[in-house]
């Protein structure tokens, strides 16, 4: 396919003013016209549907050039990968006229790949390969295929099944859940979408844009130790552009009275903040919220530096100035201050004595606060009170090896649900919907379903999906731990589970799984008559080097068949979805018309 900068040279071409007699692009002379507003100039990018398209504006009956966007495709020399060329090795803090924030007091965050979409898979095979990052500008085609609507499949609803008592709890002694195949998907089903979170986030939005009450995430931090670890060496910079791409499609997911919370350590807080300031604004900055778990080891220091006992939390709000005269963010606990109630009356009212004054004679004047007509004191932005969950294997039970393996390798410890009902309690009501793309252990949806809130949670990893589906299977029969107490949980409720329907994901994970040259061999033939490997590989070229493709160690002959895949293809889109090439059955063909409300 071409690309889209090879689209603008070709016009550019039509003008001799514009390249020197070699051939040589004169990107200054283009430059200078385009700033000048050059008529010859303009008149060439209107003929051309594409160039149009990009860097013209309809205002009333009047079509404008967009010379800024314009001049900044003229000074990338270099498409997809190099399209950082402009801020090569630079990550700093500049505004939106390039100046230093020593002339300007808004701050933007400003680093390699910054313009790019970064699909950023986390499964094992995803971190050997070389990301693509899509410039939105030099390549609006692919960015547009890459987040189309995702066909569904293998869509299964799992509900409580058992007795109930008069109350119409059910009964922890029969509980049970049933699963069964679905093919509509109904307003109130809470849901857990398994596929890269990127492209789920993009299918979601054409349903529940502007819908989602409260998102809280928990990304990788990016720490060298956990489970982003790309090979780029901008790790930083992969890592922003990773958050950008998505924070982007979870602002336009909240509701108007929507707020997000991200959880994230000392490692990359600082960087995300300007990043969440420039993508939802500073005046919908609502706190930073300090969570100090504790120490892992006790406060016994293991380096010559203090012992980190705390993580962050930024809470914005969608639209903070509109609302938060008419919210309360912060409710008011009764836990702080019950330790001060010490005294009994007749009635055996705890209460406290309170000095209210003085007398005349300089007397104190003491009343009495009860501890029932106390509405407790405002939450502060420290939270000191919840303790970190360390996963324990032994927690599990025999046999349940996928729990354990997950719980063995998963890096720190799980976040307590006592945090996610806080943030839950300050945010939401009952029957709002709540997001999570970062699902990882499936607390969030946990929480959200012992509270009677809607939810929809995200996660590739499969392991990971396992323990989701046993966790929430759990809580549907009436599980006790975490906040089961503190809400009165009994069970019931359910959910519906689905996949992205995979297209070149399936030959991924077939690489991954490869144990030998001759699987490779035979993938790599399935794959080239596919015909859905990348537009920049010629298979005649790879044909002429087999020799050197066979020396290569097992590694990378896997990372090479990586590197071939259209990684536009990973899944297939709503858009094929009759494509009989793609073999989707009537059912998932039912089940996501019905999602998007087409069916």
């Amino acid at each position: 396919m071409k690309n889209f900068y090879e689209t603008v040279l070709t016009v550019l071409k039509q003008d001799k003013r514009f390249f020197a007699k070699d051939g040589t692009f004169l990107r200054n002379a283009v430059y200078e016209a385009a700033m000048q507003m050059d008529t010859d100039l303009i008149h060439l990018l209107l003929t051309n549907k594409d160039t149009k398209a990009r860097f013209f504006k309809q205002v009333d009956d009047v079509l404008v050039f967009d010379k800024v966007r314009f001049g900044w495709v003229i000074n990338n020399r270099q498409f997809l990968p190099d399209s950082y060329t402009r801020f090569k090795n630079k990550i700093g803090l500049i505004n939106e006229n390039e100046e230093m924030i020593s002339t300007s007091g808004k701050v933007e965050l400003v680093f390699p790949y910054k313009d790019c979409v970064l699909e950023g898979g986390q499964t094992k095979e995803d971190q050997k390969r070389q990301e693509i990052f899509y410039n939105e500008l030099l390549a609006p085609n692919e960015v547009d295929r890459l987040l189309y609507p995702k066909v569904f499949t293998g869509a299964k609803k799992y509900s409580y099944e058992g007795d109930v008592d008069l109350l119409g709890n059910p009964t922890s002694e029969n509980a049970a859940v049933s699963c069964s195949s679905v093919t509509d998907f109904e307003n109130t089903d809470n849901l857990i979408i398994k596929g890269n979170n990127l492209l789920a986030l993009s299918s979601i939005l054409k349903r529940y844009e502007g819908m989602i009450k409260c998102i809280y995430i928990d990304p990788p931090f990016n720490t060298g130790n956990d489970s982003f670890n790309y090979n780029d060496k901008f790790s930083r910079s992969t890592w922003l552009t990773f958050m950008k791409s998505r924070l982007r499609i979870a602002k336009k997911l909240l509701s108007n009275d929507g707020n997000i919370f991200i959880h994230i350590d000392i490692n990359q807080s600082h960087y995300l903040k300007v990043l969440a300031d420039e993508i939802f604004t500073e005046d919908n900055f609502v706190e930073e919220i300090i969570w100090a778990y504790g120490s892992p080891s006790g406060g016994r220091a293991t380096t010559p530096k203090p012992v980190n006992v705390h993580d962050y939390i930024l809470h914005y709000a969608k639209d903070y100035q509109n609302r938060k005269q008419n919210r309360v963010y912060v409710p008011y606990s009764k836990k702080y201050i019950s330790d001060w109630f010490k005294y009994k009356d007749k009635d055996g009212r705890l209460y406290r004595r309170r000095q209210r004054g003085r007398d005349e004679d300089g007397n104190a004047i003491w009343s009495k606060q009860y501890l029932d007509e106390s509405k407790g004191l405002p939450l502060s932005t420290v939270w000191t009170d919840i303790q970190q969950v360390y996963a324990d294997p032994r927690a599990y039970k025999k046999g349940n090896k996928a729990d354990v393996e997950v719980i063995k390798s998963f890096s720190g410890g799980q976040k307590p649900e006592a945090l996610i009902k806080r943030i839950f309690e300050m945010s939401t009501d009952e029957g709002d919907l709540i997001l999570d793309f970062h699902l990882g252990t499936g607390t969030t949806a946990a929480v959200a379903h012992k509270m009677h809130r809607r939810y929809i949670g995200i996660e590739q990893m499969q392991p990971q999906i396992e323990l989701i589906l046993n966790r929430l299977k759990k809580v549907i029969c009436g599980e006790t731990a975490g906040i089961s107490k503190d809400v009165n949980w009994h069970g019931g409720g359910s959910f519906v589970y689905c996949e992205l329907a995979k297209l070149n994901q399936n030959f991924a994970d077939e690489i991954q799984t490869a144990s030998d040259v001759d699987a490779i061999q035979d993938i790599y033939c399935r794959m080239i008559k596919s015909g859905f490997i990348s537009c920049k590989v010629n298979p005649a070229d790879i044909d002429a080097a087999s020799d050197d493709f066979k020396a290569l160690s097992l590694d990378n002959q896997k990372r090479f068949l990586m590197e071939l895949l259209d990684k536009n293809m990973l899944y297939v889109n709503y858009c094929d979805i009759d494509d009989e090439e793609f073999h989707i059955s009537k059912e998932d063909k039912a089940f996501t018309r019905s999602f998007y409300k087409e069916g």
